[in-house]
């Protein structure tokens, strides 16, 4: 993490941390606990790291838009699906991906030995918030499951958390375990140095757009951008990683390998929802039906793309696999969108 300073160890970590971030040095406490649950996993470390990176947001150096990278410009429509190797994965090729097809296709992003470590995690985080929403008693089981309150006052929490648990996920702030662990991934994979090298800025997460899936085949689906609740104007980026096979006999993504400048119409004739784009639009857009591509995912893969992607979960009879998979949303702090939950990268 590019902000942080050296510091010697320390026998109290979280006590250290408080005094970091006491004096103004937020940054340099989360790398303090991050290092010291990487030493040894402490169920209280990760739950204070879920909440200082909320805390620290606000102090996150923004850059003016006139200083920003330029914007993706779209290039002839449509495409092949842009695919690269994780050595080949810069930003020149992200960017080239993004106006190539929308979206930029990484092959063993991780291996499949953590990516399996991963899913095994997703069905324990789950299995602690079932347990947790079945009774009366406690409703946190740490590290898998503590269900995380921002700032009072200034985010709306609501039912959302059922909403996402009945689409087959979780909240990956709401599992201290493994939001550690992803952030470790991040940071292993080069992702957090790609994206901040992307947007200009040191990136934040958003608690409400990074989310752990375990999808049914049962699972409804609705061709959409996310720009269409996120904003036309935000600078973002989405890491979508495969944690299982999927996209042949588990739900995996059907995309659109076009880049869009706009977000279109929603709510059309034939869409579902208000933020969903209908499917004949899609169709117009992308050139008929044959034009819609579904990738095969393999654990570790991921995809890149940006809240302009048109996409949905791809679904089909004959399916008879759920599909593990973990969504994280980056944004540039200069832009971030309102109604989403800050979380410090």
């Amino acid at each position: 993490m590019s902000d942080a300073h050296p510091e010697t160890k320390v026998a109290d970590p979280l006590a250290d941390a408080a005094r970091l971030e006491r004096e103004g040095r937020g940054l340099d406490a989360i790398r303090q606990l991050t290092e010291a649950n990487r030493a040894r996993r402490d169920p209280l470390v990760e739950e204070r790291l879920v909440t200082l990176r909320h805390a620290v947001f606000p102090s996150l150096r923004y850059r003016p838009p006139e200083a920003l990278p330029p914007e993706v410009v779209a290039e002839e429509p449509g495409g092949p699906l842009a695919t690269t190797a994780p050595k080949n994965l810069t930003v020149q090729a992200l960017r080239r991906g993004l106006a190539q097809s929308g979206c930029v296709l990484v092959r063993g992003l991780i291996s499949e030995d953590r990516a399996a470590a991963l899913a095994r995690g997703i069905d324990r985080a789950l299995e602690a918030f079932d347990a947790c929403a079945a009774t009366s008693g406690p409703h946190a089981a740490s590290p898998w499951y503590v269900p995380f309150s921002p700032r009072a006052g200034e985010y709306r929490v609501g039912g959302r958390r059922g909403w996402v648990r009945a689409s087959g996920g979780l909240w990956t702030a709401d599992s201290p375990r493994m939001l550690f662990e992803l952030m470790e991934v991040v940071e292993e994979a080069g992702i957090g140095a790609l994206v901040e090298q992307y947007l200009g800025e040191r990136p934040a997460l958003s608690a409400n757009k990074c989310t752990l899936r375990r999808v049914p085949v049962d699972t409804n689906t609705n061709w959409h951008q996310d720009g269409a609740f996120l904003g036309r104007h935000v600078r973002t980026l989405n890491c979508w990683l495969a944690l299982s096979s999927c996209g042949t006999d588990a739900p995996g993504l059907d995309v659109v390998p076009r880049r869009f400048d706009e977000v279109l119409p929603t709510g059309t004739d034939g869409a579902l929802f208000d933020w969903s784009v209908s499917p004949d639009l899609v169709n117009t857009v992308a050139g008929g039906p044959d034009a819609v591509v579904r990738p095969e995912f393999s654990p570790g893969d991921a995809m890149l793309f940006d809240h302009l992607f048109l996409h949905r979960t791809a679904v089909a009879r004959g399916m008879t696999r759920e599909r593990h998979a973990i969504e994280t949303w980056f944004f540039a702090p200069s832009t971030y969108p309102e109604g989403q939950i800050p979380l410090a990268y």
